[in-house]
This record gives C-alpha cells, sequence and structure tokens, in this order.
C-alpha cells in the first residue's frame, strides 16, 4: 500500500495566469491563483497587476496587502492619513491594509506589480524580497503554505522529496508540507543572481 505524500508542489506559469479587469475598473489583474479557488471571497490570493495610469486603489477591506514591484520606473503610495510609500526599483515592497484609500501616482510612466492579499484571519505572515546570490534553505512549517515568486531572472525550486524544478520570471510555486521541512531556492548555475518573493502563510 503506498504511503501518502507528505508534501505538495503546485506551480503556476505565468502564460496561465486569467486576466480580469481591477475590482473599481482602473486596470487589468492577472490572477495566478486564489485559495479557495471559487467565489469572490478567498483566504488568500497572488495576482500581477498592470498599473497603466495614476488613480485610486480599489478597496481590499478585510485583507492584507504585500505588493512588490515587477517593471517600471516606481509610483508612490499616497494614503489617506498623510502616510506615503515609494516604490522605486524592481523588487521593492510595500505592505498595507487594504481597508486604507490610496492613490497611486506613477513616477515616470506604467509599472507592472505583484499583489498578495491575505484576509485579516490569517495571522503572522511573513512575507519577504531575497536576491539568490547563494542557495538558500527557506524552512516552513505544518500548515504553512510557501509562497515562492520568481521576480527577475529565473531560479532553481528542490523541495524536500523532488528534484528541481525551474521557475522563470513571474512564475509561482506553492508548497506545502506535512511536517516541517525546507525548501532550497537557487539560482542556475553561471546565471545571474534571481530576486525572488517568498511568504509563509497559514493555509489550514
Amino acid at each position: 500500500m503506498s504511503q501518502p505524500s507528505l508534501e505538495s508542489l503546485l506551480i503556476r506559469r505565468r502564460s496561465s495566469f486569467q486576466t480580469n479587469p481591477w475590482k473599481n475598473g482602473g486596470g487589468l489583474t492577472h490572477e495566478a491563483i486564489r485559495v479557495p479557488e471559487f467565489g469572490d471571497a478567498f483566504r488568500w490570493r497572488i495576482s500581477v497587476a498592470e498599473i497603466e495610469a495614476s488613480g485610486p486603489f480599489s478597496d481590499f477591506r478585510g485583507y492584507q496587502r504585500k505588493m512588490v514591484l515587477l517593471r517600471g520606473a516606481g509610483l508612490t503610495l499616497s494614503f489617506a492619513d498623510g502616510a506615503r510609500e515609494r516604490l522605486e526599483r524592481v523588487g521593492d515592497l510595500v505592505e498595507f491594509d487594504g481597508a486604507r484609500r490610496a492613490q497611486c501616482e506613477l513616477i515616470a510612466g506604467p509599472c507592472v506589480d505583484l499583489n498578495l492579499m491575505v484576509a485579516d484571519a490569517i495571522p503572522d505572515v511573513r512575507a519577504r524580497v531575497q536576491s539568490l546570490t547563494i542557495p538558500s534553505a527557506v524552512p516552513s512549517l505544518v500548515g504553512e503554505a510557501l509562497v515562492i515568486v520568481a521576480i527577475a531572472g529565473s531560479l532553481l525550486v528542490t523541495t524536500a522529496a523532488g528534484a528541481p524544478v525551474t521557475l522563470d520570471a513571474w512564475d509561482l510555486a506553492v508548497v506545502r508540507h506535512a511536517q516541517a521541512a525546507v525548501t532550497t531556492l537557487q539560482s542556475p548555475a553561471g546565471g545571474p543572481a534571481a530576486q525572488v518573493f517568498l511568504a509563509n502563510l497559514r493555509d489550514t
């Protein structure tokens, strides 16, 4: 009798993302994954958004947003409380409550950004951007999803039980373990250092 798998690896290629208008109609978003898959409400979602013009962001009350610049000269977010955040370089990351009213001002032309939106009910989301100058062992716990998105360059993803899988720019992987484990990330031999977005979040 076969043993149940102790891990799962889900790959979503950039070419498979589903394109939809923004919630407020101000642009397009390319959805990579949502959990659960169907319905308007979700626990978490990853998407890539095209920002063609300055304007307001959609209201995502009930969610926390993690946003990373993927392409373009950057943008400034101005919030109703007077706070400002500026993303100028690919890989810059900002985190904010989806209920905060945000006005986006493009610095010099259109941009593309990565968005992780997580329901307020999910605590202790650990999101960061990393440059893979050397191989990196990324731990995750039982009940967590490890979200991996290649920001720039290709990277190799090796799980505890599997052969390496290559992610190209903007491809996504989600690793889930039935026990605490590590996933190894590295740039391909001879290639430039890849940039990667990582998030550990409760998935159960």
